[in-house]
């Protein structure tokens, strides 16, 4: 469990704010049973994030990122977040590097599915955990990583939703995310948010950049992937529990969020 003065690293000054002393240019904390604090911090350390087992929520510039597991997630140095997460397990491998390179990837959050050879990257620089000695060899291994990240993240995975600037709408996620198991009722949401059809639809995808019916779709997936992850229910079952009628519908929905179909891992 991680020290109360002490995250990944990294002193915590006040209780949002880190201060960094460590003089390598990058390191990794490997965490198992993660704990967090429900608050948002920052640190001038660029952060990369891959969940070994369970999932993570991270809350940045007003969107929820969905970082399941298998995934990473890249967050720029200054950036401020804050972690959630109801997983029974949560195994992360957290990556802080003090400078990166000039290329535009860098400087954005970033959420994608890790692929064989990095994933057997990660796994052997755990070797490093937590030490914070000069090491040639971790230090080309991690320059490695940080150069070749642009190049494994073909395109960021749509594992995020957004949270609208407009108070009005905020209702109305609301309720998409209490009922999420029905279908949409377009007139009781317009309702809610005391606005017409027609401005609603309008509104949702000018604040948001996806209509209502994508929003549902996402809340779905991200829902299957919590029930997933207790290991209680089947494909079908779950796939019930998140509002559709059918397994392949779920699979079909499930896929074009994930580019994955989903399975349950068995212990």
């Amino acid at each position: 469990m991680q020290n109360d003065n002490m995250k990944c690293g990294l002193i915590e000054k006040t209780e949002s704010q880190f201060v960094d002393s460590i003089e390598k240019e990058a390191y990794v904390w490997c965490e198992k049973n993660w704990k967090h604090d429900d608050y948002e911090h920052r640190h001038t350390r660029a952060q990369l994030t891959f969940v070994e087992e369970g999932y993570q929520y991270f809350h940045i510039d007003r969107k929820i990122y969905l970082v399941p597991q298998h995934h990473v997630i890249w967050i720029p140095s200054g950036k401020a977040h804050k972690i959630t997460s109801e997983a029974q397990t949560v195994n992360l491998m957290v990556f802080l590097f003090k400078s990166v390179f000039e290329d535009e990837f860098y400087q954005n959050v970033q959420v994608f599915a890790v692929p064989p050879v990095l994933k057997e990257m990660l796994l052997y620089a755990s070797k490093w955990n937590q030490s914070l000695d000069e090491n040639e060899e971790q230090d080309i291994f991690f320059k490695a990583i940080l150069k070749s990240l642009p190049n494994f993240c073909k395109e960021s995975s749509s594992l995020e939703i957004p949270v609208p600037a407009d108070t009005r709408l905020i209702p109305v996620c609301n309720d998409i995310n209490s009922n999420f198991k029905y279908n949409l009722n377009i007139d009781s949401l317009a309702e809610k948010a005391q606005m017409s059809v027609r401005s609603l639809q309008r509104i949702f995808k000018n604040e948001t950049g996806i209509t209502l019916q994508k929003y549902l779709q996402l809340t779905r997936v991200l829902k299957s992937i919590e029930l997933i992850d207790t290991q209680q229910y089947t494909l079908s079952e779950v796939a019930y529990k998140v509002g559709y009628q059918s397994l392949s519908a779920f699979t079909t929905s499930y896929f074009a969020i994930m580019q994955t179909k989903p399975k349950v891992n068995k212990n």
